[in-house]
C-alpha cells in the first residue's frame, strides 16, 4: 500500500508539471515563469529553494550527532541568506529585468568575468543536486524494503524530476513548490505529533537534548580555530549561497519588486522554523528507542528519521511522511537542476551562437538540463560524502570566486572589470592552494582565506590602473541605465 500511494503521488506531481508546461513559450517563461508569480507562490518557492534532502535528512542527522553547533550552516546561515538577498539584492536585480546572474556579471563587468562566474555557480551545484538525487536513492530504497537499490532509486528520481523540469522550467518548479508546501509542512507536523506522543511530550525531548549539550550554538570553548571552523561553516551557506541562480530565479520571477522582497523573507523565516521540525523527530526516536537509533546514529544516522517512521507508526502516516519528504525533494531537485542549466545556457553557450531565435535557445536551455543531470547523476552514484556533507561543500567556490564581485559591483562605484577578475582568480586560486596543500589541517577554513583575499584583490585591482580585463566596468548607474529595458531574447 505504501509503495502504491508513492507511485500515483509521483504520478500527481508529474501531472501538474506536464501540465503547466503547455503555457511556456518562451525562454522568459522556461527560466523565470514570465516574471508573474504571486507572493503566495514566490513564497512558496523560496522555502522549497532550501527545503530538501539536507533539511530533512541531513540536518536533523547532523543536530542528533552533534546539537546545534553542528547545523550552524544550514539552517542558520542559509536562512540569512535568503533574508540578505532580500534586503539588499532583490529589488536591484529584479528592476534590471535579466534572465540569469550572470548576465548581471556581464553587465556590471565584461564577458570574461561573466563566464568565469557562471562555471564556478554551475560547478558549485554539483554537490547540492547530488544531495537530493542521493536521498532519492535512499528513499525508493527504504519504502521498497531493498526491492529497489539505492543505485537504482537514484536513476528512478532523476527520470521523474528531469520529466517535468525539461519541459515546464521554472513555471513547473513554482506551481510544483506551492503544492509540494502544502504537503510538506502538513506532513511533517502530522508525524511530529505522533512522535512527540510515544517520547512523552514536545517538553521532555527538549529538555532531553538541553541535558544532553544539544542546544549550545556556539562553540564550547575558547579555541579560536573552533571558532574559525564554526564561522567557515556558517559563512559558506549564509554568503556563498547568495551568488546562486536559483535564489535569483525566485526573485526575478515574482509579479513586482515588492513581491520579490517579501517573498525571499516569508520564505526564508518559514524556513527556518520550519526546519526544526525533522529535528525534533529525529532527536525524538533517540528517546523511543535508544538501542536501535543510538547504533544508528553511530553508524548511519541520514537513516535515523525514515526508519523510526517505518517502525513507529501506522501505514497512513508511513505514507504521509514519504509523500511530504519526497515533495520537499522533488522541489528543490527540479529548481536546482534548473537553475545551473540555465545559467550555462544563457551566459556561455548564447555567447558562442548570438544568433539563434528564443524558440531554438530553449531547446539549447533543455538539453543543457538533460546535460547537467546526467553529470549530477554520476556524481551523486560514486560519491562517499553524506547528503550533509554534500552540501556544506558545495558553495565554497562561489563564497571564494563569486560573492565579491557581486557584492561589490552591487554597492562600489569603483569596482572595475580588473577588479572583478583579480578577485576571481585569486580567491579561488588561494581557496584550492589551501585545499590541496594543507587540507583538513588548515587552522583556518580554507573558503574562508579564498574570501579574504577575493576582497582585498577586489580592492587592489580595481584601484590600479586598468592593466587587464579591457575597459573600466560600467558606470553604477548601470542599475538605473538597464532597470528600464528588456532581455534581448
Amino acid at each position: 500500500m505504501l509503495i502504491w500511494f508513492v507511485v500515483a503521488y509521483l504520478l500527481v506531481s508529474i501531472a501538474i508539471g506536464l501540465i503547466a508546461a503547455r503555457n511556456v513559450h518562451s525562454t522568459k517563461d522556461y527560466a523565470v515563469a514570465g516574471r508573474h508569480l504571486p507572493l503566495p507562490v514566490v513564497t512558496a518557492t523560496v522555502f522549497a529553494t532550501w527545503f530538501g534532502a539536507e533539511a530533512v535528512f541531513g540536518v536533523s542527522a547532523t543536530f542528533v550527532r552533534e546539537g546545534l553547533n553542528g547545523v550552524a550552516a544550514d539552517p542558520f546561515g542559509s536562512s540569512m541568506c535568503l533574508i540578505f538577498a532580500g534586503i539588499f539584492f532583490s529589488s536591484r536585480l529584479y528592476k534590471l529585468n535579466i534572465l540569469t546572474l550572470g548576465d548581471f556579471y556581464r553587465m556590471r563587468y565584461n564577458r570574461t568575468v561573466e563566464v568565469l562566474t557562471t562555471i564556478a555557480i554551475v560547478i558549485s551545484y554539483m554537490g547540492w543536486v547530488a544531495a537530493q538525487i542521493k536521498a532519492l536513492g535512499l528513499i525508493f530504497n527504504l519504502i521498497t524494503n531493498g526491492g529497489i537499490s539505492e543505485n537504482s532509486g537514484m536513476i528512478l528520481g532523476t527520470a521523474i524530476v528531469l520529466t517535468y523540469t525539461t519541459l515546464g522550467g521554472m513555471l513547473s518548479v513554482a506551481i510544483l513548490d506551492f503544492v509540494q508546501m502544502i504537503v510538506v509542512i502538513g506532513g511533517l507536523l502530522y508525524i511530529a505529533n505522533i512522535v512527540s506522543g510515544q517520547a512523552g511530550g514536545v517538553a521532555p525531548v527538549i529538555e532531553h537534548a538541553r541535558q544532553a549539550g544539544k542546544l549550545h550554538f556556539f562553540p564550547q570553548s575558547a579555541n579560536w580555530t573552533l571558532w574559525l571552523t564554526f564561522l567557515g561553516g556558517w559563512l559558506t551557506m549564509m554568503l556563498g549561497s547568495i551568488p546562486q541562480q536559483d535564489v535569483f530565479q525566485r526573485i526575478t520571477s515574482a509579479k513586482t519588486a515588492k513581491i520579490a522582497f517579501w517573498g525571499s523573507l516569508l520564505g526564508a523565516s518559514i524556513y527556518f522554523c520550519f526546519t526544526f521540525v525533522p529535528m525534533f523527530i529525529a532527536y525524538a526516536a533517540t528517546l523511543i528507542d535508544p538501542g536501535v537509533f543510538g547504533t544508528l546514529v553511530q553508524t548511519d544516522s541520514q537513516r535515523v528519521l525514515p526508519t523510526l517512521v517505518l517502525t513507529h507508526t501506522p501505514l497512513l502516516a508511513q505514507a504521509i511522511f514519504f509523500g511530504a519528504v519526497l515533495s520537499a525533494i522533488m522541489s528543490c531537485s527540479s529548481a536546482t537542476l534548473l537553475a545551473p542549466s540555465v545559467t550555462f545556457a544563457e551566459n556561455v553557450i548564447k555567447g558562442f551562437m548570438p544568433h539563434l531565435n528564443d524558440h531554438a535557445f530553449l531547446r539549447v536551455m533543455r538539453l543543457c538540463l538533460v546535460g547537467f543531470s546526467g553529470i549530477v547523476l554520476l556524481y551523486a552514484l560514486n560519491s562517499e560524502l553524506s547528503i550533509f556533507g554534500m552540501v556544506e561543500s558545495a558553495y565554497k567556490i562561489t563564497l571564494a570566486g563569486a560573492f565579491v564581485p557581486l557584492f561589490f559591483g552591487a554597492f562600489w562605484k569603483r569596482a572595475t572589470s580588473q577588479g572583478a577578475l583579480t578577485a576571481i582568480i585569486l580567491g579561488i586560486g588561494s581557496w584550492i592552494l589551501m585545499e590541496v596543500w594543507v587540507g583538513e589541517h588548515s587552522l583556518i577554513p580554507a573558503q574562508l582565506i579564498g574570501l579574504v583575499i577575493s576582497a582585498l584583490s577586489m580592492v587592489v585591482g580595481s584601484l590600479l590602473p586598468q592593466k587587464i580585463g579591457g575597459t573600466p566596468a560600467t558606470p553604477h548607474g548601470y542599475l538605473h541605465e538597464h532597470a528600464a529595458r528588456s532581455h534581448p531574447h
